[in-house]
């Protein structure tokens, strides 16, 4: 028995700021192998810099992406995280706008969101064989911002709903809060190896599901 995992999202999902193999997705993909017991072959789309906006376009329209995530046994999705970030970026020094725009920046992105996980359900309708799906919950890159912290908690509350007896939601928000220095990369944004293994380990908590 083979199982096929596609991950989709970010740079999270590419694993910037850690070596090859020390991202999440591989390392998740080898904590799925040990726990069920076969091969798990996996095939990563993260893209860095991805938003949300972009992310739902692609499932819409690239026949790539469909195919990949029709045929998945597992699927894992990172998102929403270049949503705040340019949010963040494009009120900097706009006295008094941050809020403004974070806010409005937090709607496009929740309705994006929900446009995604609708064309997920809608690509694993007829799926003939059990499948689960598993979403990367967002920390806060930017813990010194209170309003950027507020924004990853709602984003977190929204995207969290999603639990079901074939979706998983890995919360790892309380995980990086406070341990920035040991979890995240040289950038301050991006994880670092041990960052990656601590979203992997979350996603793993969350058992195999019917698989």
């Amino acid at each position: 028995m083979r199982y096929r995992y596609t991950a989709i999202g970010d740079s999270l999902t590419t694993g910037f700021g850690a070596l090859p193999g020390n991202g999440f997705v591989p390392v998740y993909s080898r904590m799925a192998e040990a726990r069920l017991r076969s091969k798990v072959v996996y095939t990563n789309l993260g893209v860095n810099g991805l938003t949300t906006g972009e992310l739902e376009q692609r499932l819409r329209g690239n026949s790539m992406y469909r195919q990949a995530l029709q045929e998945a046994d597992l699927i894992t999705l990172s998102i929403g995280g270049n949503d705040l970030i340019r949010a963040a970026k494009s009120s900097a020094g706009q006295q008094g706008s941050t809020p403004v725009v974070l806010r409005k920046a937090l709607q496009e992105c929740q309705k994006n969101f929900d446009g995604i996980m609708g064309t997920l359900w809608q690509l694993k309708r007829n799926s003939a064989s059990p499948y689960i799906i598993r979403i990367v919950g967002l920390y806060n890159p930017y813990p010194r911002l209170d309003e950027a912290s507020n924004w990853v908690m709602q984003f977190n509350r929204h995207a969290s709903q999603y639990n079901s007896r074939s979706c998983g939601f890995a919360s790892i928000y309380n995980s990086f809060a406070g341990n920035e220095r040991e979890l995240l990369f040289l950038d301050h944004i991006h994880p670092n190896k041990r960052g990656y293994y601590v979203i992997a380990e979350k996603l793993n908590h969350l058992g195999y599901g019917m698989l």
